[in-house]
């Protein structure tokens, strides 16, 4: 049985920063792509980081040079290190995790993330 479990949301003020993990069970992790996703209220989910087996990353433009995206094979863990937070980042983030040759992905259950003073 697949698990996504996030931690690591909050409060936090304008230019703050946050880091989100996200642990994974019930997979071979170190083959797997994983993603953070998030989704902010009245908007469609959108694509925020993601880093592949061999550990290249992407980013979507919105967060380049902001956010940063790591996993930890040996722990099964993926993070998303946070920094220079804006209120347009708050919304709820979603870890996932990839199959690359079955096509299949797993979701956690999304984490809260607010940037307000």
């Amino acid at each position: 049985q697949v698990q996504l479990v996030e931690s690591g949301g909050g409060l936090v003020q304008p230019g703050g920063s946050l880091r989100l993990s996200c642990a994974a069970s019930g997979i071979i992790f170190n083959i797997y792509t994983m993603r953070w996703y998030r989704q902010a209220p009245g908007k469609q989910r959108e694509f925020v980081a993601g880093i592949i087996s061999s550990g290249t990353t992407r980013y979507a433009d919105s967060v380049k040079g902001r956010f940063t995206i790591s996993r930890d094979n040996a722990k099964k863990t993926v993070y998303l290190q946070m920094n220079s937070l804006k209120p347009e980042d708050t919304a709820v983030y979603y870890c996932n995790a990839y199959h690359p040759w079955s096509g299949v992905e797993n979701w956690g259950q999304g984490i809260q993330v607010t940037v307000s003073s």
